[in-house]
């Protein structure tokens, strides 16, 4: 199977899967998901392939589920249970550093296969995620705080708190992706890949993320319509 159409799956699956955790568990759903998310981003990001004519990190998909998670709990939930969303995956993620940095500390069986293969992939572990815990703290905080003053501005604008619900998702979406994929890049990659490979790296990602951002506009309306409708229907119960 093809890079690119790998890819296109891989955005479409995880999207949907945002909206099932949703759909069945709520914003704890959501909250559950975006730590995984977030860590498993992590881990792909080490892996560098080559789709649609541009070298690329895996892992921006997650990333953008990361994004669409937290715009989901802004328009549903506040800014308050947003922020949660980023805490509980900062935590998760350091948790996961420090177990997984653990193993290292273990001296393996003459007899285990995979040991070496385990610290070949988790030993540029530690410099990406604490580069990604930093980046993600500082653009998930941008990408809230973003959300809700485009909130403002067409509230105030239109008077109408429901209406362009596109324009804040992807206003807010697109600027933090920005800042996450440049500090991210440089900050994971520096000195590790050369200078050329770097800056192909940061734009065919933020390339990515243009597409992933977009893409994630019907995944909102979808998310609010379902909970707008769940919460119609709760009150009628009541």
């Amino acid at each position: 199977m093809s890079n690119e159409l790998m890819l296109i799956l891989s955005l479409i699956g995880i999207y949907g899967a945002v909206i099932v955790w949703f759909m069945i568990f709520g914003e704890n759903g959501l909250m559950c998901f975006s730590a995984v998310a977030t860590i498993t981003a992590n881990i792909e990001v080490l892996i560098l392939i080559k789709a649609y004519g541009m070298e690329q990190t895996l892992g921006n998909v997650l990333f953008g589920a990361t994004f669409l998670i937290t715009d989901i709990l802004s328009e549903t939930k506040g800014k308050k249970t947003s922020q949660k969303a980023v805490n509980i995956s900062m935590f998760a993620s350091v948790c996961f550093i420090l177990i997984s940095q653990s193993w290292f500390l273990y001296t393996p069986s003459e007899n285990d296969m995979i040991f070496s293969s385990i610290v070949s992939v988790f030993s540029n572990t530690p410099r990406v995620m604490i580069t990604s815990l930093i980046v993600y703290f500082i653009s998930q905080r941008f990408d809230v705080w973003a959300y809700h003053k485009w909130w403002n501005f067409t509230t105030k604008k239109f008077g109408d708190p429901k209406k362009y619900l596109w324009l804040r998702n992807n206003g807010s979406t697109l600027l933090s992706q920005l800042i996450n994929n440049v500090l991210f890049t440089f900050g994971s990659f520096l000195f590790v890949y050369d200078f050329k490979t770097i800056i192909d790296i940061c734009i065919s990602s933020y390339v990515i993320f243009i597409v992933t951002s977009l893409a994630d506009t019907p995944a909102i309306y979808i998310a609010r319509y379902f909970y707008s409708k769940k919460t119609v229907k709760s009150n009628q119960m009541t």
